[in-house]
């Protein structure tokens, strides 16, 4: 039987994420790009507000669908106002490793909620076990990567985005090492599992020093009024 419902819980985040590549109006979370390389760059990303599904397990897909799973009922009408909230993209997977390698690691699973519901998000159903998540303006390191993100590829390409990251000026103020609790790196995923050629997907990396990013999106702003 657990077979049988895993199955079926593949198959309908499957269905439901097979949205956000036929969705023309499909809404994300806004950005400035204030640095830009030939394999990463840095954004700052507006003021956002996300709901948040935590997992403990071993597997990174695991996690995304076990998550994602609490997401959907929360989109499909199970929060206290019976809304249903509309698909948005990306889907994020914050990690935080475990102490040991036979040890389960901490996932978040995030939504980004529609601009329409940013100021009061419907409160999810306790069963779910979600919770809001205020975002202020956060700046954040990307690396793009295409075919889909699993567990054999999302840490490779979290060292990939820090090793180039250490050829510029940016290699100190990423925030790598994280305080407890805290992802070290996001995966972000943009493409419907349906989606075979031209995936999108990309590994996050909050920059730490926020003073560093506020100063490249005032130049930036400086330089597009001149």
């Amino acid at each position: 039987m657990e077979v049988v419902a895993r199955g079926w819980l593949r198959f309908i985040i499957l269905m439901v994420m097979t949205t956000m590549a036929v969705s023309a109006a499909i809404e994300s979370p806004t950005y400035t790009v204030v640095h830009s390389e030939s394999d990463f760059e840095i954004r700052v990303i507006r003021s956002s507000v996300w709901v948040s599904a935590t997992v403990d397990e071993i597997s990174f897909n695991q996690a995304t669908q076990l998550g994602f799973h609490r997401l959907f009922q929360y989109i499909q009408g199970a929060n206290l106002n019976s809304s249903r909230v509309p698909m948005t993209k990306p889907v994020l997977t914050g990690i935080v490793p475990s102490a040991g390698p036979f040890c389960s690691s901490a996932f978040a699973v995030r939504f980004y909620v529609p601009v329409e519901f940013q100021e009061s998000p419907p409160t999810a159903l306790p069963e779910l076990h979600l919770k809001p998540e205020k975002w202020g303006e956060k700046c954040v390191a990307v690396r793009p990567f295409s075919g889909f993100a699993k567990d054999s590829n999302v840490a490779k390409q979290a060292a990939l985005l820090e090793a180039s990251l250490q050829k510029t000026p940016w290699a100190n103020a990423t925030d790598l090492k994280p305080k407890d609790g805290e992802d070290v790196y996001t995966i972000a995923q943009y493409s419907s599992p349906f989606q075979i050629f031209g995936r999108l997907n990309e590994v996050w990396v909050d920059i730490g020093d926020s003073d560093v990013c506020h100063l490249a999106l005032k130049a930036k702003v400086g330089s597009a009024e001149v």
